[in-house]
């Protein structure tokens, strides 16, 4: 609610207008479990009166039943909102308040500190002008203290509060306080902020919240509402080049034709030359329309539609810009990537990218390194385990428009969103573009994938044969391509262990590894089939994502999945290798069906199943099916 006002009596009007000339600070605390953040928003709330009356009977019927004061007020159950919370005295969600003073509006986010829910800590802070970093008096800084702080860092905030609270449980100690605050500040000299403030508090009591406490006599800084009020933070967005995402083609009729979207930077006005960043097509804006009229200027923050002077093509997913302050525009980048997910970040693997409103297919080309939250040295490793920070290149399926993040927070940023789940599972901020995507360009050959099939008289697919080791994938495969040779065929196989003596020898077993050795072994066989030839691949590859990742490097009719459906019991039994006994006996680390999941695909387009034939009866099979498909009957395309 608003703070108390005799304007709201004698003029609404001017009250109205007061409010929305107020500046507005949107500010977010964190920190570890138990530091008192829902406390202090809720004391802060308290004291500066801002409770409605019907808040306060909850608040102290909620007290005496399921509070942490002994039947006093408990401060924290104003943001604790989810039964959850209650039941565990912790924040899980992120809460939201909003609340002004005389001299300011704020929005303040409610983050949870337990390790667990630090991906909603970071969508909190990804809207924050300021970090309230809070600290137990008692405990000193955390791991999760340096975590929270190097996430608000890497999310572009450049002002922290350090709130050293419940300093009335350590007797108001500075010698106590003084510590602490050095040690924090030794450890934020490698973050990029403008400015630490320390305060010492104890929420629960009010001291140095509102008023200056005397019980800290030695302290003659601000309080923390005092400094909320009068802290100066940019006025990022607005003061940005502007950038329009374009998240709806507005056609209601043939005689109007608008553009949609949210402003996220920037401003813009009827005349201004603007240019779509994909096409690099350039136009005037004609109107800028709303629901509520034409309006003669816009914003960051605003949704509008703007009608251009010229009729140039713009599809959702496209970004408007200032054409003499364009983005970049690139397909690969290197990112500060948050990874938010039990499933680990695996290089290689496809995930999709969602950047404003422009989404497209991409990997993590390469995770340069890992950064230690405690020492923030950087630390080598091939994936991100949940909540765990790396510097990485992503490789994207198209272009996108972009702005280096510490230039512009509104159009650096990113999520990462599992291709079969849609979770998100990962944030990112955009670092700067790789020279390699401007300097490296496609180079057009004359003699293409239909003349070199032409050449040979057949249609170039992938067989990409799958299943469990001892499935007999490599022994089908193996008699597959000696009856396509005796129809006078071009093949070629690409065997798992094969590969492995050359081109993959560098790889191991982690998950990690098999998707960069199904990476590399598609990219190889798209270039056999872009050679006109029939391509057969037997790997195990156990993955879902890495397959469908190999089927989409080639068109929809030249990928034929074949599944090796034989089960595991029938696998173990026959163990030519020896490897399941080795597996069962912990020998193998990371052995598929065993310790390393196998995922069985659902639609394949052949299914055979070595348990009930012979290798001769399943190739029999697969052949019969591939004349099924017009693979094997004399293929001539136009060219």
């Amino acid at each position: 609610m608003a703070h108390k006002s005799d304007l709201i009596a004698d003029d609404i009007l001017g009250y109205l207008k007061a409010q929305e000339e107020k500046s507005l600070l949107r500010f977010i605390t964190c920190g570890s479990v138990d530091d008192g953040k829902s406390t202090l928003i809720g004391r802060l709330l308290w004291d500066s009166k801002l409770i409605f009356e019907d808040q306060l009977a909850a608040l102290e019927s909620d007290s005496r039943k399921v509070g942490t004061q002994g039947g006093e007020i408990d401060f924290a159950l104003l943001l604790d909102g989810l039964q959850a919370e209650r039941e565990q005295g912790i924040t899980i969600d992120v809460a939201y308040r909003f609340f002004s003073t005389d001299k300011r509006k704020f929005i303040v986010a409610d983050t949870p500190g337990h390790e667990q829910y630090t991906r909603n800590m970071a969508t909190g802070a990804s809207t924050a002008d300021v970090a309230v970093i809070l600290i137990d008096a008692r405990k000193g800084i955390l791991t999760q203290t340096r975590r929270h702080s190097f996430i608000t860092s890497l999310l572009g905030i450049k002002h922290v509060v350090l709130a050293v609270n419940k300093m009335d449980l350590i007797d108001y100690d500075q010698s106590k306080f003084d510590e602490i605050v050095a040690a924090y500040n030794a450890f934020a000299a490698q973050l990029n902020y403008s400015s630490i403030t320390a305060i010492p508090l104890s929420a629960l009591r009010g001291d140095n919240m509102i008023e200056a406490s005397a019980n800290t006599p030695w302290y003659s800084g601000p309080t923390l509402l005092a400094h909320l009020e009068d802290i100066q933070v940019e006025q990022d967005a607005i003061n940005k080049p502007f950038r329009l995402p374009v998240q709806w083609v507005n056609r209601p009729n043939l005689d109007f034709r608008g553009f949609s979207g949210t402003v996220s930077s920037g401003r813009v006005k009827p005349g201004d030359e603007i240019v779509v960043t994909a096409s690099g097509q350039t136009s005037k804006v004609k109107e800028i329309v709303t629901f509520d009229g034409n309006l003669d200027e816009a914003i960051a923050g605003q949704a509008i539609t703007l009608t251009l002077e010229d009729e140039i093509d713009i599809s959702r997913g496209d970004v408007l810009a200032a054409s003499d302050a364009k983005p970049e525009f690139a397909d690969q980048f290197e990112a500060r990537i948050i990874w938010m997910h039990e499933d680990h970040l695996l290089p290689g693997r496809p995930y999709l990218i969602k950047m404003g409103a422009q989404v497209t297919s991409a990997q993590i080309s390469d995770l340069k390194y890992k950064v230690n939250v405690n020492t923030l040295e950087h630390v080598a490793g091939k994936t991100l385990e949940l909540n765990e920070v790396g510097i990485a290149n992503i490789s994207a399926d198209k272009a996108l428009a972009f702005d280096p993040y510490d230039e512009n927070r509104h159009s650096g940023r990113f999520i990462i969103i599992d291709r079969f789940t849609n979770a998100t599972v990962g944030a990112g901020m955009v670092n700067h573009s790789l020279r390699r995507a401007t300097n490296i360009k496609w180079q057009e050959m004359d003699i293409n994938k239909q003349a070199r099939a032409y050449q040979k008289g057949q249609k170039s697919v992938v067989l990409w044969f799958t299943g469990l080791s001892g499935a007999g994938k490599s022994t089908v495969a193996n008699l597959v391509e000696k009856k396509l040779h005796a129809l006078g065929k071009h093949t070629y196989t690409l065997d798992g262990d094969n590969v492995r003596h050359g081109l993959n020898k560098d790889l191991g077993f982690t998950d990690a590894d098999r998707v960069e050795n199904i990476r590399r072994v598609g990219e190889t066989a798209k270039l056999f089939v872009d050679a006109g030839v029939i391509t057969l691949v037997s790997f195990i590859s156990p993955f879902k994502s890495e397959r469908q990742l190999a089927r989409s490097l080639v068109e929809k009719d030249e990928f034929i999945e074949v599944f090796i459906d034989t089960p595991l019991e029938v696998c173990e039994q026959r163990d030519v290798k020896g490897l399941y006994k080795k597996a069962r006996a912990g020998e193998i680390a990371n052995f598929t069906g065993i310790s390393s999941p196998y995922e069985r695909p659902e639609n394949a387009e052949i299914v055979v199943n070595t348990a009930d034939q012979s290798a001769e009866e399943a190739a029999e099979q697969i052949v019969a099916k591939l004349e099924e498909f017009g693979v094997l009957g004399a293929w001539y395309p136009e060219i």
